[in-house]
């Protein structure tokens, strides 16, 4: 490489939007929990580089599926992270597909349940062990391509419960200890209060590098959540590499692929371009150490946002 080739790169300033222009591949697998004879589907889109690559794991929300976000999966991946879509039986799609529509509201609010938070988090585990395997396993599409010493996790909703209790949030009434202590990382979109036992308890241990993404109108039918009491959370964070962002009129679908039952009105492009920025940058500062990411989630990050957005760090 020539020295004004160097020269030029160092001069190109850092940007989390930047990607290239074809599409990561995806593959789709699945394999059993055999401890609790549960089937577990994932997506994972993979970066074009062979190289092993930073994972970024992420849980989809009440009545999702490993087929929702798409627009995450592809972009972590054209920036060089494999993105692995977890799917989790019982508060999946499967809760309100084939069911009257009459019936969708209260069959979705019964699948919001304690048992199936335990299900989740649990499934977060026992990924990340197959992932393990099939990084080992000659011939397997995903050998030798996972950097599994540096994981992140994210979630939206559902989701966010749990990447959060899997990422340092403290349960006092759990018979578990939920925390998965190889994610280094964590984006919460839609955050939860805890409904139990002293909140500042409940996030005083969050050691590693936690990022809040919500809305001024975030609020959903189910889990007894409000927009103020997702704006709680951050506050009650310890300091050092913690992150909020506030979308101004960001509805509760503004993180998802599209329009969920309820909105009030239509949603705003810019959220899922900041979405991307910030979570990349995110991802980029704390499982890359990339010092530059850093710098641009401390100085820049409000370029991606709009007037009356949010954005907080300490």
């Amino acid at each position: 490489m020539t020295a004004l080739v160097l020269i030029a790169l160092a001069a190109t300033p850092y940007s989390p939007l930047t990607r290239p222009d074809a599409v990561p591949a995806s593959w789709d697998g699945s394999f059993t929990d055999a401890s609790r004879s549960r089937e577990l589907p994932v997506r994972v889109y993979l970066p074009a580089s062979k190289a092993p690559a930073p994972v970024i794991l992420f849980s989809h929300g009440l009545g999702g599926a490993r087929t929702n976000s798409v627009y995450l999966g592809e972009h972590w991946a054209s920036r060089g992270y494999v993105a692995v879509f977890l799917q989790h039986p019982g508060s999946d799609e499967s809760v309100w597909k084939n069911v009257p529509q009459a019936e969708r509201l209260s069959a979705m609010k019964d699948a919001a349940s304690v048992d199936n938070a335990l299900l989740r988090i649990k499934d977060v585990s026992v990924v990340l062990d197959a992932l393990t395997t099939w990084n080992a396993t000659a011939g397997h599409t995903l050998e030798k391509r996972l950097d599994l010493a540096h994981v992140g996790m994210s979630g939206h909703s559902f989701g966010a419960v749990t990447t959060q209790a899997v990422s340092g949030q403290s349960f006092p009434f759990s018979p578990i200890d939920p925390r998965e202590r190889r994610i280094s990382a964590a984006v919460m979109m839609s955050p939860s209060m805890p409904r139990r036992g002293d909140p500042k308890k409940a996030f005083a241990s969050v050691a590693i590098p936690w990022l809040l993404m919500t809305g001024t109108h975030d609020e959903a039918p189910i889990g007894k959540q409000t927009a103020q009491s997702r704006l709680e959370v951050f506050p009650l964070l310890p300091p050092g590499d913690k992150y909020q962002v506030v979308f101004d009129g960001a509805e509760h679908s503004a993180f998802s692929d599209r329009a969920l039952p309820g909105d009030s009105k239509p949603r705003n492009p810019n959220h899922h371009r900041a979405i991307l920025a910030l979570t990349t940058a995110f991802f980029d500062a704390t499982l890359r150490n990339d010092a530059a990411a850093k710098a641009w989630l401390t100085k820049d990050a409000r370029s991606v946002l709009e007037e009356k957005d949010v954005w907080q760090t300490k």
